[in-house]
């Protein structure tokens, strides 16, 4: 365990490999589980505020969902999270012509339509964050779904907590994002 201000993270996000792979995966993630991507509270109200400016980039399917369901649900842990179309993939997410699930949130902000990106849970996977009393823990999620992304993260080398270090920074910053290289390095090394 790595231990940075009030923040615990686990071994893993230095250890292990990951790259995402949705040329193979198809971006499962956004479609296999039991719930929507988890929100944090203030992002449940972000999506309240934009709906309007990412329904333009979304599929009827999704906005159909969102109609009936609203921009945020809560799942059977009472936590929020995002809506689902038929109990199978995100609404805010829609098909390419790849069948590779894409971000409408994401295509919205990549068209300048909002400022918000995505969820966190999103754009941080697969690290999964849990607000403590007294720390944040830091820990990788392991998902059969994302077994390509493990295999061309080991074959590129490219550790967790480096394939995702906009989203780290992006969360806890970039003096924090320094000090986890630091002890990566530390940890590389033993």
């Amino acid at each position: 365990m790595l231990s940075i201000g009030n923040t615990l993270i686990s071994d893993e996000v230095v250890t292990e490999r990951f790259v995402c792979h949705v040329e193979v995966c198809k971006a499962a993630c956004c479609l296999e589980g039991d719930a929507g991507a988890p929100l944090l509270e203030e992002e449940s109200a972000i999506l309240e505020k934009i709906y309007q400016e990412v329904a333009p980039f979304l599929s009827e399917k999704g906005k159909n969902a969102i109609s009936e369901q609203g921009t945020w649900v809560t799942d059977t842990d009472g936590e929020k999270c995002t809506p689902l179309v038929d109990g199978r993939e995100c609404a805010y997410a829609l098909f390419d012509e790849n069948k590779i699930l894409q971000c409408g949130i994401e295509k919205a902000w990549e068209a300048g339509a909002t400022q918000f990106r995505k969820p966190s849970s999103c754009h941080l996977y697969p690290i999964r964050i849990k607000e403590h009393d007294h720390f944040t823990a830091v820990n990788y999620h392991r998902w059969q779904v994302c077994a390509p992304a493990c295999a061309l993260g080991d074959k590129l080398g490219v550790p967790v907590f480096r394939f995702l270090k906009d989203a780290l920074v992006n969360r806890f910053g970039e003096k924090w994002y320094e000090e986890l290289e630091i002890l990566a390095d530390h940890l590389q090394k033993k």
